[in-house]
């Protein structure tokens, strides 16, 4: 009788562990052997679990899914089904790299075949081709430009907001803040993760913990020891960390009047 394939689930809402735990418990060839909440969790749990599968939520507290398998190693990493929330550009990243993924919500049958493709990945192990493509969904995914449309996934449901909408983005304890609109929406994923999901062109981190819309700055002033304050539109004042004052400059450089 063949040993039944050690799975790890990765997600920090309690209704989706449960639904993924009770889709694996009629399935003999699968054994579930821990849980994480988190990123950090994760790693953790991967590195003394060892599991064989991971079910693995892309947006996630501390670090998301993809920094996860950055953490681990490609090398290291077990089969892994990413499951996300609605975002365009990366199920286009996961579809052209032929990684495979679960789209929330999603029904029986689809897990059913996730849960198939990667046992057959377990049983093969990590294959150079397979490798291969987590390789080129982690540079595709680090380099691409944001999205128009960001999905935060808040108390079990998942907002959509246009990130034009955005004022910025705050860190605050083991939550990050995003100002839009008028609204602030408190949400348990890491800065890194939501910083990649947005336009570079649109956005700049100004110190470790706040990102600023470009378009929301109305002023930038000169602050003592070299400091940079912005000052929004809706009047919150930003002052800039010592590591992003030339992010700051280079901006100033790129919008100001050019010579002649």
């Amino acid at each position: 009788m063949s040993p039944r394939l050690r799975t790890l689930i990765v997600d920090d809402e309690p209704p989706a562990r449960r639904l993924a735990r009770s889709l694996l418990a009629p399935m003999p060839g699968i054994e579930v052997v821990g849980e994480a909440v988190s990123g950090r969790e994760a790693v953790h749990a991967i590195e003394t679990l060892h599991p064989d599968i991971v079910l693995l939520d892309v947006q996630m507290p501390e670090l998301d899914g993809f920094e996860v398998i950055a953490a681990v190693g490609l090398q290291r990493i077990p089969a892994v089904v990413f499951i996300t929330a609605y975002d365009q550009y990366a199920l286009r990243a996961f579809d052209v790299h032929a990684v495979d993924y679960l789209l929330k919500p999603y029904d029986n049958e689809r897990f059913a075949v996730a849960i198939e493709r990667a046992v057959h990945r377990a049983q093969n192990g990590n294959t150079v081709d397979y490798v291969a493509r987590l390789e080129g969904l982690l540079k595709d995914m680090a380099t691409h430009q944001g999205a128009a449309m960001i999905a935060l996934k808040i108390d079990g449901r998942h907002v959509l907001l246009d990130t034009r909408s955005i004022d910025s983005v705050e860190a605050s304890d083991k939550t990050v803040l995003v100002e839009a609109a008028g609204n602030v929406y408190p949400v348990r994923e890491s800065m890194n993760s939501i910083e990649r999901r947005l336009d570079a062109r649109q956005f700049i981190r100004v110190r470790r913990s706040t990102i600023v819309n470009i378009s929301k700055i109305a002023e930038i002033q000169t602050w003592f020891q070299g400091d940079l304050v912005l000052i929004l539109r809706d009047g919150k004042r930003v002052t800039t960390g010592r590591a992003y004052r030339d992010s700051v400059r280079e901006l100033l450089a790129r919008l100001g009047p050019r010579p002649g």
